[in-house]
């Protein structure tokens, strides 16, 4: 009898395996109880549940970096909502504080931060001279008067800007650096200097670019996915689900790090029927290293896979340099002792190297449990070489991620806010200095600043006259919070621009402490931008209802400060609102090209992925008399841009997509189709393609024009297809 058991297709037998329990809702599991939650988060925003759902649906989210816009995104079709985001909701409903607590500072400091945060929103500018027992109201004009007199008396080396990415856009950022520079400081620092700094600089120095490689897209269907020292479960929750998509379509998950998370083994997403019911198991091999052990471990991996011969040796010689060298400095390192120094077990190893090696394709992602070590940078440069090894870089399905943990950190750096890079991530000397001049009017300073760190250090000094932060809280941030609490107390000027108070703001000051009221993102009139993990900008609109006091944009506040100080440059400063902002941004930081023309919910492009080499073809025409819209032979339309179909698939686009071509010479407005051309090019029917080819250029001998170009494709813009 037991031949005649029915038969079940191997993906009900794959999606039983994938269930953690059949005992529904995970009830008497340690997990998150999602609904629970909600219902409390729900209760907590009562009373402003009309202006919170038009958060939700409408705001690209302030919490993780992966881009959420309402309640969709550009991974998955469906809708999706995470704790993450509802728990950060009470931020942008609350009500003002009572100003009347603000009066004693030593009843404030009983309070925990979580305590201080629930007091409500900031409402008025804040001011207290050392020695009063709390913060006194003051006016806008009696503020910037007040900064603008002490700053202008500051040598700029002893002035130091930082920001945190506490819902922070683009456009702060960028006003932010500007506004320093303009002052004739260097000192300008972001909070990616203490969390992924060293993805930066390793991948700066590798790849050229310090972005991820791919997009989420790339996650379903790879081979493999790593995760090296990353918890998405508590820090990108959403990204959770992507990853129970990618199991269905096959993808095995492997994990490195110290602690086997419970998140990673099994997780209940909540907005997909099977797995808030069942579960799912995510990860199907943890591989346990020691604290900062993830450096010697991927080096031995790589000697594995180089002994076994699971190095892809053509794409080595035909895309990088210096393999041989590094071959070499890998022999000389002793295999018995990295095994040592990883913490991992030699078996473990060569499980690991076995299954990197039996993939096609891969997908590595990081965070913080590999850059927040002395050896960031050399752990995140070797996982980059593993990644390069097993040619997971440049095609469909791979691709290397420095996961983000907060919605504001990518765009940091790319608006030049950052003690050691101008805008675009342009590396800080005379040169680069000259070409900011050429397009600002004034010559920002050509040396690298003080970053994070070293701005603490220098306040402990004596060396810091004054302290600007925007968000953050150095108190809880870095270490030994007794010698950064002694640190602030000796700046005689500090400003803190934030929505809520926190415990830095109340430590007593040397002479003077402002608190100027911020909006939130979805306070900003005129609507803001944020940057994704995968380099994704995204337009996140003014939802009006919900304005607090006094409280001023953020970009405002920062431009006025400096105009206040250097009233000389303010005509370099005076923005007429947050589009002519993005206008600027396009100009200075070339690959932000189109964020000008961002201007409503879901308008989006992504920076990076959409460069081709643009060449002409003829269709139904003779010469550059066009006889006939449709090419009979291929099928094609005047307006239509031939693309490789995976090259399609990797930007989300399918035939007849509304598509924008761009390059320094002008735009073109077509739509995509599929064609059998070669990866990384693209062709246009010409004599349009004329709008973007750059004249000047021609062959030496025989002086026929070069109708070649290289452009930027991206998705148009929801507002422009409108028009289109």
């Amino acid at each position: 009898m037991d031949d005649l058991v029915p038969l079940r297709s191997a993906s009900s037998r794959r999606a039983s395996s994938r269930r953690v329990s059949l005992v529904p809702f995970g009830l008497g599991e340690t997990k998150p109880r999602h609904y629970l939650e909600m219902l409390r988060i729900a209760w907590e925003n009562r009373g402003s549940w009309r202006y919170a759902w038009k958060v939700l649906t409408r705001g690209v989210c302030d919490g993780c970096a992966l881009g959420t816009s309402g309640l969709h995104d550009w991974t998955m079709k469906s809708k999706h909502l995470c704790l993450v985001r509802l728990n950060l909701l009470r931020l942008n409903t609350m009500g003002a504080l009572d100003l009347r607590r603000l009066s004693d500072v030593a009843l404030l400091r009983t309070l925990s931060s979580r305590a201080l945060r629930d007091l409500g929103r900031l409402p008025v500018p804040l001011r207290r001279r050392r020695g009063e027992p709390g913060f006194t109201p003051i006016s806008w004009d009696d503020a910037f008067r007040e900064l603008g007199d002490r700053l202008r008396g500051i040598d700029p080396e002893r002035f130091a800007l930082y920001m945190t990415s506490r819902g922070i856009s683009n456009e702060i950022y960028y006003v932010a650096q500007k506004a320093v520079r303009a002052l004739g400081s260097p000192n300008i620092d972001n909070a990616a200097r203490l969390c992924h700094s060293p993805s930066t600089v390793a991948m700066k120095r590798m790849l050229g670019v310090g972005a991820s490689t791919c997009s989420y897209r790339d996650w379903y269907g790879t081979d493999v996915i790593v995760f090296f020292g990353s918890n998405p479960a508590n820090d990108q929750p959403v990204a959770m689900k992507y990853l129970v998509e990618a199991k269905r379509q096959g993808t095995r998950v492997l994990a490195v790090n110290a602690l086997e998370e419970p998140g990673l083994a099994r997780y209940w997403v909540p907005s997909s029927p099977e797995s808030a019911l069942f579960g799912t198991r995510i990860v199907d091999q943890f591989f346990r290293v020691t604290a900062g052990g993830d450096l010697a471990f991927v080096l031995a991996v790589l000697k594995r896979l180089v002994a076994t011969g699971h190095v892809e040796e053509g794409f080595l010689r035909d895309h990088t340099l210096g393999w041989d060298e590094f071959v070499a400095a890998l022999d000389r390192l002793d295999f018995n002792s990295l095994v040592a120094e990883s913490g991992a077990s030699q078996g473990d190893i060569e499980a690991f190297a076995e299954s990197l090696g039996g993939a096609q394709t891969g997908v590595f992602v990081w965070s913080m449990g590999v850059t927040q070590h002395g050896h960031g940078s050399e752990t995140v440069m070797a996982i980059l070489a593993l990644g390069l090894a097993r040619a997971f870089v440049g095609r469909k399905k791979c691709g290397l991620m420095p996961i983000r943990g907060h919605s504001g950190v990518q765009g940091g750096a790319e608006m030049g806010a950052y003690a050691n890079a101008f805008p675009g991530g342009v590396p800080i000397d005379a040169t680069a200095a000259d070409a900011l001049e050429r397009a600002w009017g004034f010559r920002p300073p050509d040396r690298v600043g003080l970053d994070a760190t070293a701005m603490i250090d220098a306040a402990a000094s004596g060396a810091l006259d004054a302290l600007y932060s925007v968000g953050g809280n150095f108190l809880e941030t870095l270490p030994e919070p007794a010698r950064v609490e002694s640190a602030l107390g000796r700046v005689p000027l500090r400003i803190h621009q934030d929505i809520v108070l926190t415990s830095q703001m109340l430590v007593e000051p040397s002479e003077v402490a402002f608190i100027l009221p911020a909006r939130t993102r979805y306070e900003h009139r005129g609507g803001c931008t944020e940057t994704s993990t995968e380099r994704r900008v995204i337009f996140s609109p003014y939802i009006p209802g919900h304005d607090i006091g006094e409280a001023r944009e953020e970009w405002s506040i920062l431009a006025e400060v400096a105009k206040a100080a250097r009233p000389d440059r303010a005509e370099f400063l005076d923005f007429a609102d947050a589009a002519a902002i993005r206008a600027e941004i396009a100009r200075v930081v070339p690959a932000y090209r189109g964020v000008e023309r961002l201007a409503k919910a879901g308008d989006a492009f992504q920076w990076g992925d959409g460069e081709f080499v643009l060449s002409t073809r003829r269709g139904k025409q003779f010469n550059s008399m066009v006889q006939r819209d449709r090419d009979s032979l291929t099928g094609a339309d005047r307006d239509h841009v031939f693309m490789n179909a995976d090259d399609m698939a990797r930007l989300g686009f399918e035939t007849g997509t509304a598509i924008a071509l761009s390059n320094g010479v002008g735009r073109f407005v077509g739509r995509a189709f599929a064609a059998p051309i070669a990866r990384g090019n693209v062709q246009m029917h010409w004599p349009e393609a004329n709008a973007l080819i750059a004249a000047g250029a021609v062959d030496p001998a025989a002086r026929v024009p070069d109708y070649n170009a290289r452009v930027r494709v991206e998705a148009l813009a929801a507002s422009e297809r409108q028009d289109a």
